[in-house]
């Protein structure tokens, strides 16, 4: 098998194959400017990849389909994501072109002071095409979780995305996250990003967007509105921050309130949100179930210093989900919460909610 080839694997079928870049992050040793930051730690950043990580780490399994470069950030990148559990077998190298790195600073993403450099143009992502990735090990899971980054990388990755949402039978279940990135669009040059987005997630099954994206990507304000301008997808969830979030299922809608969240960083939480939301599906649990589900994986990375945390157990999470809404409304997280034995209502210290118990 070549680098540029197609010769299809024949994979195993996965419970989710993830599709996108992954990148090389480099995250500052104190806050502060990236001009007068010293030193960096090396970590992995990338959207899809990130919910392969959580999802193998709570025991389902995972397939992450990519393209590195060969050299050493894309070893990296292989073994650090094979580290969680996940195949990276159908991940290809590309002895032409590099794999993408990017440095931030270590302030909240939602400030004027947080900053990015992103190294990734002519990446060996940007080169996946139809003809450079193996279509049957991309096909090969339950459900394929793609994101609207790999679209505006290239022409070629937008073509890819077209062809994996283009609806037909026998496709796996298909979840798109809109994850509307204007800095990459603007640069892209092969589409409007907001336009070339609702395409997309109108071929999806299942669609993840935030409201906030909604109203800047298409100007739309509340989940009704994205719902009315997105009713192809059989199951479409609006986040909506710290209120919460609201499923559309066929006729039927659902909200569920967000947890109370003691904020060590505030990155990794829509990743987390998916997995958690596609570990419920799988399981093939109530949507109200689901979206819980969704919150208590982003409230495990809120409460670390990066983006991807330690799920907590699958009997603590179904324990937390299935609290009555009085409880679940108490219910107040901070940092360490996942680790086992541990009970949110065990946690005391200023500024706690009431405790609670959980089953």
């Amino acid at each position: 098998m070549t680098a540029t080839g197609r010769t299809s694997t024949a994979p195993d079928v996965a419970d989710v194959v993830a599709l996108g870049e992954s990148m090389v992050t480099f995250l500052p040793s104190r806050p502060g400017r990236l001009a007068d930051v010293p030193s960096f730690d090396r970590a992995i950043g990338g959207a899809e990849s990130n919910v392969a990580c959580v999802l193998a780490a709570a025991g389902h399994s995972v397939r992450w389909v990519g393209r590195v470069g060969a050299d050493g950030f894309g070893d990296h990148l292989v073994e650090a994501i094979g580290g969680y559990g996940v195949d990276v077998s159908a991940v290809r190298r590309d002895p032409a072109r590099p794999t993408g790195i990017y440095f931030r600073t270590a302030g909240d993403r939602s400030t004027d002071a947080h900053e990015v450099a992103y190294y990734r143009a002519g990446s060996a992502a940007s080169a996946m095409s139809v003809d450079t990735m193996d279509l049957d090990a991309i096909r090969s899971g339950r459900i394929l979780h793609l994101s609207g980054i790999t679209p505006a990388l290239s022409a070629d990755c937008l073509g890819l995305t077209r062809e994996l949402t283009a609806r037909r039978p026998g496709r796996p279940l298909v979840s798109f996250d809109v994850n509307h990135r204007p800095g990459l669009w603007r640069d892209a040059g092969h589409g409007h990003g907001p336009e070339v987005l609702l395409e997309l997630a109108r071929g999806a099954d299942l669609v993840f967007v935030g409201d906030d994206e909604a109203r800047d990507a298409w100007g739309l304000g509340g989940p009704e509105a994205v719902r009315a301008a997105l009713p192809e997808p059989e199951l479409l969830v609006v986040k909506q921050g710290a209120t919460g979030a609201t499923a559309f299922h066929g006729a039927d809608v659902t909200s569920v309130p967000a947890l109370h969240v003691d904020v060590v960083a505030a990155v990794g939480a829509g990743d987390a949100f998916a997995a958690g939301f596609l570990s419920a599906t799988l399981r093939d649990l109530p949507v109200r179930e689901r979206l819980r589900h969704g919150h208590l994986m982003a409230a495990a990375a809120l409460t670390v210093p990066g983006d991807l945390a330690t799920p907590p157990a699958r009997d603590h999470t179904d324990r937390l989900a299935a609290l009555d809404d009085t409880a679940w409304g108490r219910l107040r997280l901070g940092p360490g919460w996942t680790q086992d034995g541990e009970r949110p209502g065990d946690r005391t210290g200023e500024g706690a909610d009431e405790e609670v118990r959980t089953p």
